[in-house]
């Protein structure tokens, strides 16, 4: 789906979402959450490319395969708590959100811990410790 298509859905739900609003929140929050998740499907159904190009660019520089699923799954995990956070905005639960958006950046720097890691033991071998 190209961006025309994309953004035709997202204006189409926020303008039935506003007019379910008035009269239904809660209708009107499940149309945002429905109208992101095809978005989001929209969105991920044509990344497959740019993923294997980012493979070969890391492998050419030398890198570990490891780290190519570290910086995909780093993506999949902030893409996926600002989606959470942002649901849990529109439905007027801000510091619901804020927890979401913590949580994210907490398994993101989970996630790190074996870059840092391997950071550190580089940094060690060029101190000569």
């Amino acid at each position: 789906m190209d961006i025309i298509g994309i953004a035709g859905i997202a204006v189409l739900a926020a303008v039935v979402a506003a007019m379910l609003r008035r009269y239904h929140q809660e209708y009107a929050v499940l149309i945002s959450i429905a109208a992101g998740v095809v978005i989001l499907f929209a969105i991920f159904s044509g990344v497959q490319p740019a993923v294997s190009q980012i493979g070969k660019l890391l492998s050419a520089a030398g890198l570990s395969a490891s780290y190519t699923v570290i910086l995909l799954k780093t993506l999949g995990i902030c893409f996926l708590a600002q989606f959470a956070a942002d649901a849990c905005r529109d439905a007027g639960e801000n510091a619901l959100a804020s927890n979401v958006e913590l949580a994210g950046k907490i398994a993101i720097i989970i996630l790190a811990l074996p870059l840092f890691e391997d950071i550190v033991q580089t940094a060690a071998k060029l101190a000569g410790a």
